[in-house]
């Protein structure tokens, strides 16, 4: 009996926790959800709910390539800004994602995974009652620290049909250059950008 829960647990076949809040750290059904959200005590990684303001949840009038530029531009600024904030304060980031999804429990998630869990912990304690872009800052726990189960293989691969409405991640990419200059070369694979 143990062997089967421990081998079910966190997959479609546990009936008690969800599958969902296991892999991605976010659950489309929130508190309504029949299946159980083990908030982890501690973690490698925290994740800053709504954290980016996504423009692609209102569009911007205009020609569509400008527009890709200018939100890559920001989002660069951002992915910078944050990356250094948080390393210089609290401790080294192995990896750093943010949700690109417009679902409401993913929209603008910030996932930040400190090489170390007493960083993590200190930066959860240092960002509580803080704000950024004048919206108070919601920091947990996270249970994701494989990445690579939380991400749509669909979506990297450009074939995901549910876009931004997908339950599972669909990371923004920082251009390589913002990303080499936050994760010099030599860094874990799981780090680098599909895209450039």
């Amino acid at each position: 009996m143990a062997d089967h829960l421990v081998r079910v647990y966190g997959t479609e076949d546990d009936r008690v926790n969800c599958p969902f809040y296991f892999k991605i750290g976010a659950c489309r059904h929130g508190d309504r959800c029949t299946r159980k959200h083990n908030r982890p005590s501690f973690s490698q990684t925290i994740l800053i709910k709504q954290m980016y303001h996504n423009p692609k949840a209102n569009p911007m009038p205009g020609d569509p390539e400008h527009n890709r530029q200018v939100i890559q531009n920001e989002f660069d600024k951002f992915y910078e800004e944050v990356f250094d904030e948080l390393s210089s304060s609290y401790g080294p980031i192995e990896e750093l994602h943010v949700c690109d999804n417009v679902c409401e429990h993913m929209l603008g998630n910030v996932y930040v995974k400190f090489e170390d869990e007493e960083d993590a912990e200190k930066a959860l304690k240092g960002l509580s009652g803080r704000y950024f872009a004048g919206r108070p800052l919601a920091v947990e726990y996270s249970p994701v620290t494989d990445f690579r189960e939380a991400r749509c293989r669909q979506h990297e691969e450009g074939q995901c049909t549910r876009g931004g409405y997908c339950n599972f991640m669909h990371l923004m990419t920082p251009s390589q250059a913002v990303f080499y200059r936050c994760f010099p070369k030599g860094r874990c694979a799981a780090t680098l950008p599909i895209h450039s």
